[in-house]
């Protein structure tokens, strides 16, 4: 006949049990917290593919366009040594837009590729600065003339941030000059900054204020969004992903282009090692 377990046995499974369960969920925890900060730096070693979804309106002449730009975004890092990863950062757009320029309609596909590819060293420097460059490329990739320059570009692009604690501070940087394609069309001389700041709490929330401005060498004008937007890192089954989303505003644009507020919403998938 077997014995029942004492009270005092069944207390200590009890409780290791408790234990072990808060454990588990604190780890997980942890890792979501760790993915969060690795997404705010945009040359991380993580394997993601963000879906970002943008609307703006008031744009054209008369201010009755708008605009969905669905950018899919694949971001893959490659280990070339101890010391080194190239960074592989791609953005696809998917366009449909109406009344934006006049008398041409609505316009829907792909626009121009922009690949951006960063030599990263896997360590920060003894301050704590994450950094790498590389080259830029744009791919004239569009399903439509009205979606994009129909002109092939390079050039140079860098980013730098520094991590601190649940902060991360830095700018994202390139230019593009185009070098070959349709002489009827406009040469392209594009500018890019992007600074940003984010803040990440220990439930994997990240909270980020930046902007993503452009100028136009040709035309001589800024394109100035600010963006605001807040994201979680959930589990989706046993599928990690980044939820979220936000507004932004123009603080300036071309007389032709967007005015006022827009939205953007946020899907990351994540792929950690």
């Amino acid at each position: 006949m077997k014995c029942m377990p004492r009270p005092q046995g069944l207390c200590a499974i009890l409780c290791a049990l408790i234990i072990a369960v808060f454990t588990a969920q604190n780890a997980v925890a942890a890792e979501k917290e760790s993915l969060a900060k690795k997404l705010a730096n945009p040359i991380a070693s993580l394997i993601s593919l963000p879906f970002q979804l943008n609307y703006d309106s008031n744009i054209g002449q008369n201010d009755d366009g708008e605009r969905y730009l669905l950018n899919i975004q694949p971001v893959v890092p490659i280990s070339m040594n101890d010391d080194w990863n190239i960074i592989s950062r791609t953005i696809l757009p998917i366009v449909s837009q109406d009344d934006i320029y006049p008398g041409a309609g609505s316009q829907s596909g792909l626009g121009d590729v922009v690949q951006s590819v960063f030599f990263s060293p896997k360590e920060p420097t003894e301050r704590g600065l994450i950094w790498g460059v590389g080259p830029v490329f744009l791919i004239p990739t569009a399903t439509d003339d009205l979606l994009g320059a129909d002109k092939w570009g390079t050039g140079p692009t860098a980013v730098a941030l520094k991590q601190a604690g649940p902060w991360t501070l830095g700018t994202l940087a390139n230019h593009i000059w185009s070098v070959a394609g349709d002489d009827d069309r406009a040469d392209v001389s594009s500018t890019f900054l992007q600074p940003f700041i984010s803040y990440t709490s220990k439930s994997a929330v990240t909270l980020t204020v930046n902007t993503e401005s452009t100028y136009d060498w040709e035309a001589e004008k800024w394109s100035v969004p600010l963006n605001f937007t807040a994201t979680k890192v959930l589990s989706l089954g046993k599928q990690l992903v980044n939820v979220g989303g936000g507004i932004r505003y123009w603080a300036e644009s071309p007389d032709s282009g967007p005015e006022g507020f827009g939205v953007r919403v946020i899907f990351v998938l994540l792929f950690p090692k």
